[in-house]
């Protein structure tokens, strides 16, 4: 059984920076497919970045060059590095672990952009 914990979520003010992390009980290797995704209050949870099976990485269009996904599969952890937040980067973000056929996702841990 593999459990997701998500860590790092806050109130930032615009411009700024969060680090979140997400730590797997569970050993957590280069094909297992890790990633962020994000549900802002009324919209559906929607893919913010993510490790492809490939070892590539996808990033939402609206993310590129302010977030920054990594993985330390030794210490069985996926970090999202977000950088210039705006107030639409207000969302609960979630931590999901493609395994196999399964899929585990985390508690989301809230971020808040506003000044």
């Amino acid at each position: 059984q593999v459990q997701l914990v998500e860590s790092g979520g806050g109130l930032v003010q615009p411009g700024g920076s969060l680090r979140l992390s997400c730590a797997a009980s569970g050993i957590i290797s280069n094909s297992n497919v890790l990633g962020w995704y994000r549900q802002a209050p009324g919209k559906e949870r929607e893919l913010v970045a993510s490790f492809t099976r490939g070892g590539s990485i996808n990033y939402a269009d609206s993310v590129k060059g302010r977030f920054t996904i990594s993985r330390d599969n030794a210490k069985n952890m996926v970090v999202l590095q977000m950088n210039s937040l705006k107030a639409e980067d207000t969302a609960v973000y979630y931590c999901k672990l493609t395994k196999g056929a399964s899929e585990y996702w985390g508690q989301g841990t809230q971020v808040t952009v506003s000044s």
